[in-house]
């Protein structure tokens, strides 16, 4: 009898290789980090109470902003109804603080005449980040678009001309002016500017599911808006438009709004210079 009453007990509980099995994250849990998700088809995903998008095959994308809390919560709805719920432990870091001065002081301090502007453009990069297209073009991983010289972290507090501003929320790659710049990941060209106030000549490739890349101070471009484009595809060229003191790629990742850590994608530089001197070394 007291088996009997076991087995019932057991077969009413919620099957614990469900619980534990249903949901696969790969990523790192830590501040700037992007994690992808995998779930049983027609699955919902919450993270922090707001809706994450899945696809039709149960793959999701949750990132963690430069100054994201401890923790978060993670509830994933199976098609019966089952939800399974995680407290995920965000990894805290440390930012480092770069100064530079000699920028012209107009770039630091706009003077009032280009706030409109400044307003303006902004509106058109925050459009941008906020798509939240189906097709999952982010599962195909990501690659740096530029070789060089890493001269700008993700998250560190810049000091312009002595004056603290904003974090810096992506990497810069300091390489020779027209250097090729190419699509870290496969995408659709959400937005192509010839000369922003602070960033030049900027594309943004939106490569679904809020998650979006940028690319900035360009010296050319090689795409229009609503192209399709693979990664690696030239897209632009290395450059110092808008508010930069040499020629370098500004390479920025966001999920939404928040920024990630674009070194987090990518394996070490090293690598990609080494792959790249090994293709242009003569046979």
């Amino acid at each position: 009898m007291r088996r009997v009453g076991l087995l019932v007990l057991l077969l009413c509980l919620p099957s614990l290789a469900a619980r534990t099995d249903s949901v696969r994250l790969d990523g790192p849990l830590v501040q700037g980090g992007m994690v992808i998700g995998r779930t049983a088809p027609g699955s919902q995903v919450q993270l922090d109470g707001a809706a994450v998008r899945v696809s039709p095959a149960g793959e999701f994308v949750i990132g963690f902003g430069r100054d994201a809390a401890p923790e978060a919560v993670l509830v994933v709805r199976a098609p019966d109804g089952r939800e399974e719920r995680r407290t995920l432990v965000v990894e805290q870091r440390r930012y480092d603080i770069q100064r530079i001065d000699g920028l012209p002081e107009r770039k630091v301090t706009p003077p009032e005449e280009v706030w409109e502007r400044i307003k303006a453009e902004q509106a058109q990069i925050t459009a941008a980040r906020q798509l939240d297209t189906e097709v999952p073009h982010f599962l195909a991983g990501f690659a740096w678009p530029a070789v060089g010289r890493i001269s700008g972290i993700y998250g560190s507090q810049r000091v312009l001309n002595g004056k603290p501003r904003r974090p810096h929320y992506g990497v810069d790659v300091a390489a020779a002016a027209g250097a090729p710049v190419g699509a870290a990941a496969p995408g659709i060209v959400a937005l192509v500017h010839e000369d922003m106030y602070y960033t030049g000549k900027t594309v943004m490739l939106d490569h679904g599911h809020g998650v979006t890349s940028v690319y900035i101070h360009m010296s050319r471009l090689l795409v229009r808006e609503g192209d399709t484009v693979a990664k690696g595809q030239p897209i632009g060229a290395v450059g110092q438009t808008g508010r930069a003191s040499g020629p370098h790629l500004h390479w920025g990742v966001y999920w939404g709004e928040r920024p990630l850590d674009p070194a987090l994608l990518v394996p070490p530089m090293a690598e990609a210079q080494a792959q790249r001197s090994g293709e242009s070394a003569p046979r």
